[in-house]
Parts: C-alpha cells; sequence; structure tokens
C-alpha cells in the first residue's frame, strides 16, 4: 500500500513576517492540508497503520465514528474507496431530514452511514473492540472516532519524521483526542518542544490519553495552553473569525475555525507576549479540516 500522496517532504511556508518580529523568531505553517484534496492534514497519518491492518490481514471492511461535520469521517470514506475497503460511518445523533455536507460526501464516497442516539454513541465510539460491531458489520477492523488509538499516534509520529530536516526548536499543533501531540511526541527530537493547544473546553484528561496512546507517563517536552478554546469544540468568537479573514489576507492560509484558527491565534498571541525565544524556529501544522467551515453560515469567511 502507498499513502494517498507521493510527496517526499511537506510544504512549510514561511509566515514570519505576519508577526512583525525582526526576524527574531521564525514561524512556518506545515501544509499537511495540501497533501491531499479530501484526506487532508493529519487524517492519512492516523489512519495509516489501520489501513494496513486491512491489508495485512485481508479485511475488506473498516468501522468508525464521527460527527455530522467529521473530517475524519470523510476522509475515512475517501481512503476506503481509494483502496477498496467497504466502510461504515457510526453517526452520532439521530439522522436529520438534510444531511450535512460532509455526510453526503461520506455516502458519495460509498460509506454506509448508521445514525445513532448520542447516548449510545458515547458509550461505544472510544473503544476499539466491540464485539457486537465486529459481528454486524462483516467483522471490521474498527478505528475510534478521530483516529484514536495507539494506531493512529504511530501514524501521526510520521508527520515528525517528514519534518526533521526543518531543526525546529517548536512544533505546534491543535489538540483534539490527542492523537496527534501523541505522535509527535513519539519521535520528536530531544531538543524540540511540542506545543498543544486544546479546542475542547475541559480537556483535563490529556495526560491519561497520552499515556494509553504512548505507554509513557512522563512528556517533558510537551506544554499545553488551555485557554484558547473559544468556548470549546467547534465554537467559535467574532475576535477568533476576525483573525482567521486577517491571518488569510496576510499569508494567504486558509485555517479551519475548529482546529488550525484556534491553533495559529494562540500562537501569536503567545508570540506577542514574548513565551518564544529569540532564535525560536516554530513550525504550526495545518492539520486540514477545512470542509469543516460549511458548517458556518455563508460569508462569514472570505476564502
Amino acid at each position: 500500500m502507498q499513502f494517498l500522496f507521493h510527496k517526499k517532504q511537506i510544504i512549510c511556508t514561511d509566515i514570519s513576517d505576519f508577526f512583525d518580529t525582526g526576524k527574531k523568531i521564525q514561524v512556518f505553517v506545515a501544509r499537511l492540508d495540501q497533501l491531499h484534496p479530501i484526506v487532508s492534514g493529519n487524517k492519512i497519518f492516523k489512519l495509516w497503520y489501520y489501513l494496513q491492518e486491512c491489508n495485512q490481514h485481508n479485511k475488506k471492511a473498516l468501522l468508525t465514528f464521527g460527527g455530522a461535520y467529521s473530517n475524519h469521517l470523510v476522509a475515512t470514506a475517501y481512503a476506503c474507496k481509494t483502496y477498496g475497503i467497504a466502510a461504515t460511518g457510526i453517526v452520532r445523533g439521530e439522522e436529520p431530514g438534510q444531511l450535512s455536507p460532509t455526510l453526503l460526501a461520506c455516502k458519495e464516497y460509498g460509506m454506509n452511514l448508521i445514525f445513532m442516539s448520542r447516548q449510545a454513541y458515547k458509550e461505544i465510539a472510544t473503544q476499539e473492540n466491540t464485539l457486537g460491531l465486529l459481528e454486524e458489520y462483516n467483522d471490521p477492523i474498527i478505528v475510534p472516532e478521530g483516529g484514536y488509538g495507539k494506531k493512529g499516534a504511530m501514524g501521526a509520529s510520521l508527520i515528525t519524521d517528514l519534518l526533521a530536516q526543518k531543526n525546529a526548536t517548536h512544533i505546534c499543533t491543535a489538540v483534539g483526542t490527542a492523537t496527534t501531540l501523541a505522535g509527535l511526541s513519539l519521535s520528536a527530537h530531544q531538543n524540540t518542544k511540542t506545543i498543544g493547544i486544546p479546542v475542547l473546553k475541559n480537556l483535563n484528561d490529556i495526560p491519561d490519553r497520552l499515556f494509553f496512546l504512548t505507554g509513557k507517563t512522563n512528556h517533558p517536552n510537551i506544554k499545553l495552553f488551555s485557554n484558547y478554546h473559544e468556548g470549546g469544540y467547534a465554537k467559535h468568537t467574532k475576535k477568533l473569525i476576525q483573525f482567521m479573514n486577517r491571518f488569510y489576507t496576510e499569508t494567504h492560509i486558509p485555517t479551519d475555525f475548529v482546529y488550525t484558527g484556534k491553533l495559529m491565534y494562540a500562537i501569536t498571541d503567545l508570540i506577542h507576549k514574548n513565551y518564544f525565544k529569540n532564535g525560536s524556529k516554530i513550525i504550526c501544522l495545518q492539520t486540514g479540516g477545512l470542509q469543516g467551515n460549511m458548517g458556518l453560515p455563508a460569508d462569514t469567511l472570505i476564502f
């Protein structure tokens, strides 16, 4: 099996001028969103070892979970179509009268959608082994919500490998399930700090998640900043939208309001508060998910 993209390195766009630090601090955006038009950002990395498991064990079915605007669901649907794997998506909530653009895309790529009450969904969505689902949906490989699992973290560690020659002092990422954060910590150079910006309010179990994903209790190179969630998951404020539009105007890099918009807002604020020392070389991950912006009212964003 080959990746859905064939580039040997990730494009890193220099946006240092946006911060007006006189080049005392270098800031780059790693354009994971440009690796593939559908399976963009960190999604193919987190899916990679699950897809390989399907291939190695001759499994022809994969089952995963997500909400109505889940980047993970649509990426999984496309990847499975590409590799000839039957995909089932368990969708959080009752089936609506009108499917979201995300779910319509999932159906277009051949994913079988099963809608489930929020309570039932909550009970199974993060479990890697659910026997009832295995029996009901043709013995599939089960991928937890957002790719959250040890295989997902192993896949995310490949991002660091592709950035190794950049010699960053800091690699920064938005944090949802903490799978990408864990992956970065698995393969980061000992002199590289990993900055995590949680996008959920009261995401207090990150140490437990990191232990589950990596088997390590100590992560001295990880630093979390938990006050940039802008109200919680998939929530936004007027100042965040204004920032995203200004950021696009000056850098020509699109962001999404769930993940990367909050990440770039946070890093901008931390730079202005002199958190980073002169000479720092910061790489921020554009982890994709731009299709999530379709959940905003028309003309909210200028891109």
